[in-house]
Order: C-alpha cells, then structure tokens, then sequence
C-alpha cells in the first residue's frame, strides 16, 4: 500500500508542477499568475477541490505523443466563494500554451455541466494560446461543445469571464456567450483575427494592445465589462460580483445587513438639481447617496458614459440600477447606451435582481450616424429589455423625461409597478422650448413683439406641462416625493414587491431586435 500511496504522491507532484519552473517563473515575469494559483484566489482558503487532475490528451499526430501535458493544460473543479459554492475552470499557459484540445475541452464541458446540474455559478479563467492544431478537428469540436453549453446554460446560472492572457480566434466566442467578461490590463487580449493577419489582408498596422487589449473592449467594443489592474485585483472583483449574484435562476441574489440606516433624510439631494434645466450634475452622486453605504459595482464602466449601470445593496437588498448621466452628451440615449442598458436589464432579469432606473433623459441622440447605424433598431432593444423584465421594477424621475425617452428607461406603460418623481421631474413630449415653438408658433409670429411672446408661452408650458403634476393627474406618476425621503421610499417600494409574480403568455421565446 506504501508504494501505491508514493506513487500517487509522485504523479500529483508532476501535474501541481504544471509545465515547470521555467514556463512558470515566465507566467510571473509577464506579470500574472499561474491557473492555481488563480483559483486559490478565487476560492475561500482550502475550499478547492479539482477535478479530473489525471486527465491526459489522446493525440498521436505531430509528436504529440511523446508530449506530456499535466492536467491537459487546464485546471478544474469547484469550492466556496464566501462559503458559497462555485465552479471554475483555469487554463494553463505553462502547459502548451494554455492551448485547447479535445480532452481540455471535455473537462470544461464536464465542470460546467456540473455546474448546471448543481445550480452554481461558473467562472472561466482564460489563457490561452488557442485551438491545439496538432488536434485538428477535434479541437474545434471542443470549442462548438463548449458554445452550445454557454447558450444552453444562459439564464439558468451566471457565467463569468476572466480573460488573463491571450484569447484568439473561436476562443472569443464563449467569453462573448456569458454574462460578464473581466479583462486585466496590458496583459489580456481579446481578437478573432491577431495584428500580423490585419496587417496581411488590409495593410492596417496595429498593435495587439490597440486592437484588442482590456481598455479597447472595456471603452470601444463593449466586449469586456470590467477592467482591472492585476490577475489579484481582478479576482477580487470576480468575488465580488459574485455577492451580488445568486447562485442560479431559481434563488434570489443574497442579502446582508449593511448597518446602513433605511430610514435616514438625504438632506443632499433636495440641493443636488440646478436650477437651470440645461445644466449638468452627476447622477453617480445621485445613487451613491441613496445606496447602503454609498457602495456601488459599475458595470460596463468606461463604456457608453451617457449610460450607467451597475449593481449595489437598498435595505441589503441587491438592485440592479440603469440611469441617465447627465454630465455626458446631457444623457440623451444613443446606439451604445442601449445596447448596454438593454443586456443589463436583461441580466438582472434573469437573476431575480430587481431593477431601479433613475430617469434625466432629454431624448434619443440625433443625427445621421445614429440613423444610419440603426439607433431605432437598438433602442428597441431597451424597450424589448425593460417590457420583458418580471423582476420588480421602480423608476425615478429626477428631471427629465421627454418624448420616447422617457418611454424607453422604462416608464409605466413599459411595466414600472412605480413610479416615483421629485418635483424637479420634467415630464413632457418633448422641451418646453420645442413644444412652445409648435404649439405657439401662430401666436410668436402675429406678435409685436414675437422675443417676448415667445419667452412667455415657454414660460407658460413649464409651468403647465414640464412638472410632475400632469403625470401625476393621469396615473402615470405613483408619487412625487421629496428627494430626500428617496431612499425610505425606495426600500419601502422594493420590500412591497418582493413576492411579485407575473405569468408571460407561453411561447418558445421572444424575437428581440438584435
């Protein structure tokens, strides 16, 4: 028994060893760490357990048969995460470079099929130099598997991204499959095609960091959601996340007692709108004041700034919150906006996380660009997003709110059980100053003096139609309260909606216009 027991001390040494001291001092001096390393960050301290460690490639092609490979080149299993359970899987660059083939994606396939069965969130940490050539067909089968487990699995338990190092070619594809991707600055990239093929076909010269680094997705695509500086910071912020998240569809997201006091004034709040309806604020103070201890997640955060989403905890409660930021292009909506909007709503939705929106929109964004890119097409999807939602939903208008904007963050025709308005809400068709121009035109231009008359009729709508009163008159306004009572109100209306059920006629799915 002795020698059976030395010889499995012998061959878990080898695979811990991955793909040796050298390959592995490599991985530290580019900065990030090795697949296990990654995953006792992840994990709560000796709470991993992996999973088909002996596992070995069945390639015979190309000298692969002499080449040993610990662990097929990635590490899996699952642990806790804040004592509760997670499944993971970590691609080893050390070991072939990270590279995958049929036996590497079968063991992803298994721990996330796990993961499903179970009901447990699942996090991919990749790093990977891409398809394993020598194995052909193979491994791109290996990849299909792995697409159709991301699509099948959507909706039912959050996916997670970790890109740490290179992800090229078909390998983007599940990344782009799952809820959130994370990227680690100046050490991950992201592309279907690499610089040295861009430059061959089209004669464009760009580096890897231009094309596909963390901040080009994390800004320009909108590929990445989060950033970070470091494998450990990341992390970090994968666990994180992950609190706010609950482990599949059939549970709610968990609540912790913040310490934060529901009932506080927010004496701030009732000062923070200027006086002036063109000029800007920041709405990020708006919900940071309101929040439990201020604390928010940012989702998407350097993308689409017109747009905020992000997660935080009212009461202890997680919301997922969409709003307006005023300070950027006035908050209008535009193509990126939506998008963005839209895929959180969505994601809260399928998470049982229910859903704030903080209205200050002054319209849809014009201009030929936004046409031609199809700005109707991708704000319906906001439209499609929000009517879909059966999670709570509570709105906030904060100032404005015109035209089909105000339709689009999700007014009471789009589903809002609440309506909540500060007085500062200006709830219209569209501006006093182009209601006044149409409505008044007859009336500007018979007028001796149409400067005067003109200002007098904008003056006369305000006071009529750009408040929150009209809305309220006809039902489409709950309440209009003092902002400083916004936050009670908030946890009042969330806590009232906690057992909402709504029953959506049956059908296979819907048709949004993607």
């Amino acid at each position: 028994m002795s020698e059976k027991l030395e010889q499995l001390r012998t061959v878990r040494e080898r695979i811990g060893a991955a793909g040796g001291t050298k390959r592995i001092d490599k991985q530290h001096e580019a900065g990030k760490l090795t697949a296990r390393e990654r995953l006792g960050l992840l994990f709560d301290e000796g709470s991993f357990v992996e999973l088909d460690a002996f596992v070995k490639h069945r390639c015979v092609n190309f000298g692969m048969e002499a080449t040993d490979a610990p662990a097929e080149g990635v590490v899996t299993g699952y642990g806790k995460v804040d004592g509760r359970l997670v499944y993971a899987y970590a691609q080893d660059f050390t070991v072939i470079g990270g590279s995958l083939g049929e036996k590497h994606a079968d063991k992803i396939c298994k721990v996330m099929d796990l993961a499903a069965k179970i009901g447990a969130p699942v996090v991919g940490m990749n790093d990977s130099g891409g398809a394993r050539i020598q194995e052909g067909v193979d491994a791109l089968s290996g990849y299909g598997k792995i697409f159709y487990r991301n699509s099948t699995m959507s909706g039912v338990i959050p996916q997670i991204s970790v890109i740490m190092g290179p992800c090229a070619g078909g390998a983007v594809y599940s990344p782009a499959l799952t809820d959130f991707v994370f990227m680690v600055d100046k050490t991950s990239h992201m592309f279907i095609t690499g610089p040295q093929v861009i430059k061959t076909v089209t004669g464009e010269d760009v580096t890897p960091e231009e094309l596909g680094g963390a901040m080009t997705h994390n800004s320009v695509s909108g590929v990445a959601q989060f950033i970070a500086m470091s494998d450990q910071d990341c992390i970090a912020e994968v666990r994180r996340l992950l609190g706010f998240l609950p482990s599949n569809n059939m549970e709610h997201p968990p609540a912790y007692d913040s310490g934060d006091d529901i009932n506080r004034e927010i004496s701030d709040l009732d000062d923070i709108i200027p006086d002036e309806s063109n000029k800007a604020y920041d709405m990020k103070d708006v919900i940071k004041h309101i929040v439990d201890d201020g604390d928010i997640m940012e989702v998407s955060a350097h993308y689409a700034l017109n747009m905020i989403t992000c997660f935080a905890r009212i009461n202890g409660r997680p919301v997922g919150i969409i709003a307006n930021q005023p300070k950027v292009m006035a908050g209008c909506l535009d193509i990126n906006a939506s998008d963005k909007a839209a895929k959180f709503i969505r994601t809260c939705d399928c998470f049982n996380i229910p859903i704030l929106t903080f209205m200050d929109v002054p319209g849809f964004l014009p201009g030929t660009g936004q046409e031609y890119g199809g700005i109707i097409r991708h704000g319906a999807k906001m439209l499609y997003a929000y009517s879909e939602a059966v999670v709570p939903k509570v709105s906030v208008i904060v100032r404005k709110a015109y035209g089909g904007a105000y339709l689009a963050m999700c007014s009471k025709d789009l589903g809002a059980d609440l309506v909540l308005a500060w007085p500062t809400a200006e709830i219209a068709v569209m501006g006093p100053e182009g209601a006044a121009n149409i409505i008044f035109r007859n009336d500007i231009q018979n007028s001796s003096d149409p400067v005067t008359t003109r200002k007098e009729k904008i003056q006369s709508y305000k006071d009529e139609f750009a408040t929150p009163y009209k809305a309220a008159e006809r039902g489409f306004v709950d309440d209009v309260i003092q902002p400083a009572h916004t936050r009670l109100r908030l946890a009042d209306a969330f806590d009232m909606l906690a057992t909402k059920r709504v029953k959506l006629p049956p059908k296979k799915h819907g048709n949004i216009p993607l």
